[in-house]
């Protein structure tokens, strides 16, 4: 089943049925009013949400209308809770070797809590303060859960992933270095995110979904020329045990996304990355010097994960950079 957020006077939107080709919508309003409800009541309301999506996809409903989910907005404009993982080993072995950085070895994921009373939607231009500010974008991958009870296992958790979602995760870099320092966490280095106008229920991503993970390629496309096409499925651990991390000392509510931090692989050589600090890292490893910029007012950024046969899934992100 697919899920998306129209653009509505309200600010959670208006939720609807994607069909599985991504060209027809239906409103669900009458079920739910918007996803964040739901999430909240699923146990409830899934029954009914899959109906619908089986005749939208049979062509059962008149009512049915063209779907771009480029007018979307983030299938959760905004949630009670954005937790960000850093789950793809080799993201962090390059920023050890490229800056002499001492290796982390947490023995267990890693994770920051970030904003979200937004999201931007796939094509929102993005506002910046300022150019100098190292302004990056991060592709991901992510989960929606609904509500989690603490000290779940990592087993138990993979029945609360009730969507997958696609996520930028922008980032300003020279702010990151000093609010680590402070040990209380980013703020000013962690804008809001964006995400991809679609969310799936695991069974839409079939075989591509694994051990809480994604075998897919996120493909990335800075100013129209291809930056990366990192596979999902080397995170160190999986989107179940992520969340088992997350809920070892309190319950998690239902609605909560859970980021799984940049894709990135180990042959990056030949795969390339999916944001700019990781390719400046690659920048020092190989030439002693950092030759990629940071992106400037004006920049595109454009993400997309297709399925196996190159059919459309989440929609694309695909969004500019302006000046506040």
């Amino acid at each position: 089943m697919r899920l998306a957020t129209l653009k509505s006077d309200k600010p959670d939107g208006t939720l609807v049925i994607v069909s599985t080709d991504n060209s027809h919508y239906v409103s669900a309003g009458s079920i739910a009013p918007n996803l964040l409800t739901a999430i909240e009541e699923w146990a409830t309301l899934e029954s009914q949400l899959r109906r619908l999506a089986d005749g939208l996809n049979a062509g059962d409903l008149n009512e049915a209308k063209s779907f771009d989910s480029s007018h979307a907005s983030a299938p959760l404009p905004r949630s009670w809770q954005w937790l960000d993982g850093s789950a793809f080993p080799q993201h962090g072995h390059l920023m050890q070797q490229a800056y002499s950085l001492p290796p982390l070895d947490a023995g267990q994921p890693l994770m920051y809590q970030g904003l979200s009373d937004r999201f931007y939607g796939p094509s929102d231009a993005v506002p910046f303060a300022s150019e100098t500010d190292g302004i990056d974008f991060e592709g991901e991958f992510g989960v929606i859960v609904d509500a989690v009870p603490m000290g779940i296992s990592a087993k138990n958790a993979m029945n609360h992933i009730k969507l997958i979602v696609q996520i930028n995760d922008w980032s300003l870099r020279n702010f990151g270095p000093t609010e680590m320092k402070t040990g209380f966490g980013f703020v000013q280095a962690k804008p809001p995110c964006s995400m991809a106008g679609v969310a799936l229920t695991p069974d839409e991503l079939g075989e591509a979904w694994q051990d809480g993970r994604v075998h897919l390629p996120l493909r990335v496309d800075w100013n129209n020329k291809r930056f990366g096409e990192a596979q999902g499925h080397e995170m160190e651990y999986g989107f179940h045990e992520i969340i088992a991390h997350a809920a070892k000392t309190r319950d998690l509510v239902a609605g909560t996304i859970i980021g799984s931090g940049t894709v990135s692989n180990k042959n990056y050589a030949d795969v390339g990355s999916s944001c700019i600090s990781e390719r400046r890292a690659i920048d020092m490893i190989e030439f002693g010097e950092i030759r990629t910029p940071f992106m400037s007012f004006g920049d595109s950024v454009r993400m997309e994960a297709r399925s196996q046969t190159d059919a459309p899934l989440f929609g694309a992100i695909d969004q500019q950079v302006k000046q506040n």
